[in-house]
Formats: C-alpha cells, sequence, structure tokens
C-alpha cells in the first residue's frame, strides 16, 4: 500500500467548454480511470475557489487575464474565474471514477492566496495536510495525473520530491496549459527537483 496515484484537478472547468479550459483536458479521464485499480491509494485534489478569490482577473479592476500581479507571497497569474465553490466547472468530469477515490483534497479555498500544488498554498509554507495524511498511511511513492501539467501538477509534484517522496509524473494522463513556455519551464524544474517523468 506504499503508492498512491495522485489526480489533480480533473474538473469540468479545465476540460474543453470550461471557464479555464486545458486543450485536450477530457482526453485523459480514460487513461487515469485505468490506472486507479493498480494504486494502493486513490487522491483525487478538487481546486475550490470562493467567487472573491484574489487570483481572479475579474477582482482586480481592469486587470486581463493571464496577466501578472504582485501579491504578498509572491508573483500571481491571474486567471479568468474558475471552479467556483458549488458551480457546476467545480464538479469533477463526469467520466472521472470518483468512486475509486478514497481521498477527496480541496484547495484554494482561502480568498486570499492561490493554491496550485496538493500539498502547499502558493505561499509555500501554508500546508494542506496532504502529506500527514499519505505519511500516516505508509505511502511513499506517488505518481501524479491531471491538470495541468505545468502548473498544479508540477507544483505537486516538486513538493511531493521536496518532502522525501518518491515522486513520478505520468505525462500520458496529464494536458498542459503551456503559457508563454511554462510546460518546458515546469518539465526542467520537475527534473531538477528529482520528479521522474514517465
Amino acid at each position: 500500500m506504499s503508492h498512491a496515484l495522485i489526480v489533480i484537478d480533473m474538473q469540468v472547468d479545465f476540460c474543453p467548454g470550461g471557464r479555464l479550459a486545458v486543450a485536450g483536458g477530457d482526453q485523459i479521464v480514460a487513461a487515469i480511470n485505468a490506472m486507479m485499480p493498480d494504486a494502493g491509494a486513490v487522491i483525487l485534489t478538487q481546486d475550490w475557489h470562493p467567487a472573491d478569490h484574489a487570483s481572479f482577473a475579474d477582482n482586480h479592476a481592469g486587470a486581463a487575464p493571464f496577466s501578472v500581479t504582485q501579491m504578498p507571497y509572491g508573483p500571481q497569474v491571474l486567471w479568468p474565474a474558475h471552479c467556483v465553490i458549488g458551480t457546476p466547472g467545480a464538479q469533477f468530469h463526469p467520466d472521472l471514477d470518483v468512486d475509486r477515490a478514497d481521498l477527496i483534497l480541496r484547495k484554494g479555498f482561502r480568498a486570499g492566496i492561490d493554491s496550485y500544488s496538493a500539498f502547499f498554498e502558493n505561499d509555500r509554507t501554508t500546508a494542506t495536510g496532504l502529506a500527514g495524511a499519505l505519511r500516516d498511511r505508509g505511502i511513499t511513492d506517488l505518481t501524479f495525473v491531471g491538470l495541468a501539467l505545468d502548473f498544479c501538477v508540477a507544483w505537486s509534484a516538486m513538493d511531493a520530491a521536496r518532502l522525501g517522496f518518491r515522486a513520478r509524473v505520468a505525462e500520458a494522463a496529464c494536458r498542459a496549459i503551456d503559457l508563454d513556455g511554462s510546460l518546458a519551464a515546469a518539465r526542467d524544474a520537475m527534473t531538477r527537483a528529482g520528479v521522474t517523468m514517465a
């Protein structure tokens, strides 16, 4: 039971037709479902933002989506409003086998700070509790899949490696936003952090 499959943000708003759609995001659902039976644990993360979230361009007068602003914790991309608590877009993709999950971790619910990683808010210090939950269960090996490869998947995998887990990203079961070269940068950063790219 030392291995977990960590499924990052497979939600309606990140799939084609959603508020922050990742190209081909819906194409990986079947591959993710197929990986679940072989995992000792299946953990789903869920972006879960209040409507007044500080990372939404709509909440900054005159700000364009995908522009960058400075927050107390550093640079922050201003996103289109997405995965707002209780909206259809915040729900998991309807074809995702959510019944296989034994833990669902919601992140990004604090209005003042974004949360890409499954382990920490973007201040890099406020923990989500996932590391403790994994350690309590004796889980040491993590495979990351989902959306988006160059943001939430990458940040989660790098944090896992930093925290001492064996971290692997199954690229065939991920899709990327690739904003201004972010995919190449994320691949390089993950490799340097000790994440295995499979």
